[in-house]
């Protein structure tokens, strides 16, 4: 079964993760989000249930 043979896979493995640490990672992690999170709680609203005529 030519599944279980490792050696194809497993140079496609590391060479897609040398890939992503030498040329996507360096890219991403300057990245600056333009909203960042704030650490203000969220006000919860609570909706009144609704008065059913027939319940």
């Amino acid at each position: 079964m030519p599944q279980l043979n490792p050696t194809p896979w497993f140079l496609i493995m590391t060479l897609s993760w040398l890939t992503f640490t030498m040329i996507i990672q360096p890219k991403l992690l300057p990245f600056i989000p333009p909203n960042t999170p704030s650490t203000k709680p969220t006000a919860i609203t609570h909706t009144p249930s609704w008065n059913w005529p027939w319940t």
